[in-house]
């Protein structure tokens, strides 16, 4: 029986015992590593722990943000996915604003745990961060942990990460920010795309709509539809063997529209403008470099095409920019409109704009380059209907000026932009439209004024050319008569000395 008096030596057995146990341990395990190789003891220890752990129903899919050189898509649609998944019992978010952003960016932090259920299934997203080691010069690790019963391993696969693909492009779709890129642009876009230095951007503030442009409605819907054609046919163009883009041509007087147009259609698909300069392009080269660097899903804008680069007669030297050292031509354009750099990108428009049709090269006009050419002419009484909608609120033509507004506009060549500076004079109708009619009226005086010069001094020139011509008919008459004169008198000397001739030969006098 156990008793205080015997206690020492109970503790003192116990402390022997455990120093001897203690030290056979410690030259086991120095055995060990002395005759057993590191290999062996880590495969050995792998084992025992795979053999005393009980086995957890759970399996672990690791999606890191980057696949070798490239972002990998499935780390970007979670990311984009899983604020919408954002719970109350959440405990830390990342809330972010740049100046030029409209709301805040929301996104969670590392460490934290979003559940989401789906088909019935339970799954749980961690955000996991690895900081670098001290002696690697890598930045930080990112990756989303994705955990769930292994049993719908296949369902996952095959149905939820392509469900979150989807809802993550959808949800960028519809967050979407426009973007006006320039190579002269001092800014750097927000979108973390990687442009290589060539682009800088800023959000395309320009509100120009379909509903809100000047533009006659049966062109409108044309250019609408093609759109939306051009957009639904991916598996055709890949069919018929042609790279995914279209091209527009826009052709007009100034003030007609053209950039309006463009900043509509660039609303209505969601997709971002390069605005291009040929005259910032020195070489070919240099402009495969610039376009390479583009972005699926956007409009490629090359303004007043006739300015920027001589595209009139190839054979003549037009081939090639007026420009010390330059090596940039035509061809190599066309090459990448419609030559083997065309395929480097989908879902791509190109536009041109210019102000004179006639001077453009026939190679640069054909189908396939510039698929559709859209010719923004001058106001017509429906797109007068949209912009006095717009400016001053009239609806349905119930002004008294409508008519005459109407007539003087099918007589006179009046720009939309005109009409529209007309408009914004008054915010009281009355006033803006009597304004506008007399401003209609003076621009038909001053054509009518114009045309008359002009047939008065071909009427002048062709007076006077009249003149000329009798003028010189009386001339050419005189010197005919002249000359038959003088001819008529020779044949009569002639026939009077040969007359006097005759006897002297034969009479020998």
């Amino acid at each position: 029986m156990f008793s205080p008096t015997n206690m020492p030596q109970s503790v003192s057995t116990l402390f022997s015992a455990y120093a001897a146990f203690a030290g056979s341990v410690m030259l086991i395990r120095s055995m060990v590593n002395e005759l057993i190789p590191y290999e062996l003891r880590s495969y050995l220890s792998t084992a025992i722990h795979y053999l005393f752990t009980p086995l957890s129903p759970n399996i672990t899919l690791v999606i890191d943000e980057h696949c070798g050189m490239s972002r990998n898509q499935v780390y970007d649609a979670a990311e984009i996915y899983l604020k919408t998944k954002i719970s109350p019992s959440t405990e830390r978010l990342k809330i972010g604003k740049t100046p030029r952003q409209r709301t805040f960016s929301v996104a969670i932090e590392k460490g934290e745990v979003v559940t989401d259920v789906y088909e019935n299934i339970k799954l749980k997203w961690a955000f996991v961060c690895t900081e670098p080691q001290n002696n690697g010069h890598s930045g930080e690790k990112k990756c989303f942990e994705l955990s769930f019963n292994k049993k719908y391993k296949e369902k996952v696969m095959d149905r939820y990460l392509p469900h979150v693909l989807k809802r993550g492009k959808e949800i960028k779709d519809e967050e979407k920010v426009v973007k006006l890129y320039n190579r002269e642009c001092p800014f750097n876009d927000e979108d973390g795309g990687d442009h290589g230095g060539m682009w800088g951007s800023i959000n395309l503030e320009h509100p120009s709509t379909f509903d809100t442009l000047a533009l006659d409605p049966e062109l409108k819907k044309m250019i609408v539809d093609d759109l939306n054609r051009f957009l639904g046919r991916k598996e055709f163009y890949k069919k018929v063997g042609k790279a995914w883009k279209r091209g527009y041509l826009l052709y007009g007087p100034p003030g007609t529209g053209k950039s309006s147009l463009i900043a509509a259609m660039a609303n209505y698909l969601k997709f971002d403008i390069y605005d291009l300069e040929l005259t910032s392009i020195y070489s070919n080269s240099d402009l495969r470099r610039v376009l390479l660097s583009t972005t699926n899903r956007s409009i490629l804008v090359i303004e007043d095409i006739d300015c920027s680069m001589e595209m009139r007669d190839r054979q003549q030297g037009g081939d090639q920019y007026d420009g010390s050292n330059s090596r940039l031509t035509l061809s190599g354009l066309l090459n990448f409109i419609d030559g083997l750099w065309s395929s480097c990108g989908d879902e791509r428009i190109i536009v041109f704009t210019t102000n004179h049709k006639d001077r453009l090269d026939a190679a640069l006009l054909r189908p396939g380059r510039m698929d559709v050419h859209i010719n923004m002419s001058y106001c017509t009484p429906q797109a007068f209907s949209i912009l006095a909608s717009n400016y001053l609120g009239i609806r349905d033509k119930n002004h008294y000026l409508y008519g005459e507004i109407e007539g003087l506009m099918e007589s006179t060549n009046v720009t939309p932009a005109e009409v529209a500076e007309e408009l914004m004079a008054s915010e009281n109708a009355d006033v803006a439209l009597e304004g506008l009619v007399n401003f209609l009226k003076r621009k038909h005086s001053e054509a009518n004024e114009v045309k008359s010069e002009e047939n008065g001094k071909v009427g002048d020139e062709e007076a006077k050319k009249l003149k000329t011509d009798v003028d010189e008919k009386k001339i050419v008459n005189k010197l005919i008569n002249r000359n038959r004169i003088l001819r008529a008198a020779r044949g009569v000397r002639r026939r009077n000395c040969g007359r006097r001739m005759i006897p002297q030969n034969v009479f020998g006098i």
